[in-house]
């Protein structure tokens, strides 16, 4: 979320943001409740100090003045009871509004929706096949590789399961990327993927992505034996989890930046996706990831500089699994709410006849940071909201299509990259 003291002193800008994202939030209305609601808490502090002041010179009164005091308490304790009733709905509107104001998109982002996607970088060119390629789907079942079939049987639509050599080829990429990343300087972590929802309110998930969102029907008990009341959900990415990890803590400036990955299953109900990518690997229930995020300082050209480290990162993962890509840079449109500048890289899928997404980089400012209250203290003793990152370092079984159509030879067989073969063991599956 924004600071409220921003929002009151750059309202056009915010208005701006908010149409540039095409989003439906009423900032009039936020700083008319916001306005209301410091009179309420200004008028309430007021009269808690007041009665606080008198209540300890009541004891040393006597007679009539004692009495007088304790009557005009009275009707100051009835005053704050009115005034706590009025702030209480008006504290739950005000956060719900602030909960969905967008962050303010950097200056060089595209305005528009999707069409307005910017391709600003393209690497390697689309393969020539000297026979007649197969879809991953085929050249997968084929083998005896991949059973859409039998996952669809045990786990319903979208289910898949990966067999023999494609299974190890999954982990070995699990594996590559994690090692990548730990040499990078990057903490590795395997984080939970059962949270509350605090973690997914922090991170931005809730309230956009809520119907994304498994919830568990029956989250379990706790130590003592009672059922625990506070909501389970799936994490559809492990950057809510990392993100957690530092709420509510004041980190030292020293210690920027904060560089941390996680290996996770993730889960998403793809809610929004009917009718789209319906059968095979593209568009899945249930996938591994892993995944960074970066906690630094407050300052904007510090965060852009990491945001394109990311993006790098990511760039030379799909150089060593040597397909060829391009990067787009997102629109306003397309962003999503709290991103201030957005990258999508996208692998060429033969059979799509297109580029496909298969990491997404971004920089959120403070916009998470402010909503899981994570904290810094600068050389100057100065405490305020770090800034937060996070990039898709490989996310499988997405990056399968690109990996098997790309790299499929005339007798069915799959060449492996080079960057992959001490992970898999093999020069080819």
């Amino acid at each position: 979320m924004l600071d409220i003291k921003f929002i009151r002193e750059n309202a056009e800008l915010v208005k701006d943001a908010v149409k540039k994202k095409a989003l439906d939030v009423d900032v009039e209305k936020l700083l008319a409740i916001d306005e209301r609601r410091r009179e309420i808490i200004v008028e309430l502090d007021t009269l808690r100090a007041e009665r606080n002041t008198v209540s300890a010179e009541v004891p040393k009164m006597k007679g009539a003045e004692k009495q007088k005091s304790i009557e005009a308490m009275r009707e100051v304790g009835e005053r704050i009871k009115v005034l706590e009733t009025e702030l209480n709905p008006i504290e739950v509107e005000f956060r719900e509004i602030m909960l969905v104001v967008p962050n303010i998109p950097s200056d060089d982002s595209p305005v528009g929706g999707e069409s307005a996607n910017k391709e600003v970088a393209r690497h390697g060119e689309p393969r020539a096949f000297g026979f007649e390629p197969k879809s991953y789907v085929d050249l997968l079942t084929e083998r005896g590789l991949l059973d859409l079939e039998r996952g669809a049987k045990t786990s319903g639509f979208r289910g898949y399961y990966l067999k023999g050599a494609l299974a190890n080829l999954h982990l070995a990429l699990m594996q590559y990327a994690f090692r990548m990343l730990a040499e990078k300087g990057f903490n590795p972590m395997i984080p939970p993927t059962l949270v509350r929802g605090f973690a997914l309110e922090g991170s931005g998930h809730f309230p956009f992505a809520r119907d994304e969102v498994y919830q568990i029907g029956n989250p379990g008990k706790l130590a003592d034996g009672s059922n625990e009341k506070e909501p389970l959900y799936l994490a559809g990415t492990s950057e809510p989890s990392l993100l957690a990890y530092f709420a509510d803590q004041v980190l030292e400036e020293k210690d920027l930046p904060v560089k941390v990955c996680g290996m996770s299953a993730c889960y998403r109900s793809e809610v929004g996706s009917y009718g789209k990518d319906a059968k095979g690997l593209y568009r899945v229930h249930e996938f591994w990831k892993v995944e960074q995020v970066i906690i630094c300082r407050a300052n904007i050209a510090e965060s852009d500089a990491l945001l394109e480290e990311l993006r790098g990162i990511a760039e030379e993962i799909l150089r060593d699994l040597e397909l060829p890509y391009r990067v787009l840079q997102l629109s306003t449109g397309d962003m999503g709410a709290g991103k201030r500048k957005m990258y999508d890289l996208e692998a060429w899928m033969p059979s799509r006849g297109a580029y496909g997404e298969t990491h997404s980089d971004s920089n959120l400012t403070d916009w998470q940071t402010r909503r899981l209250n994570i904290r810094y203290k600068d050389a100057d003793g100065k405490v305020q909201h770090a800034y937060a990152l996070n990039n898709t370092a490989l996310a499988s079984p997405r990056i399968l299509i690109a990996l098997a159509e790309n790299h499929q030879e005339a007798d069915g067989s799959i060449r492996i990259p080079k960057a992959l073969v001490p992970f898999v063991g093999a020069e080819r599956i």
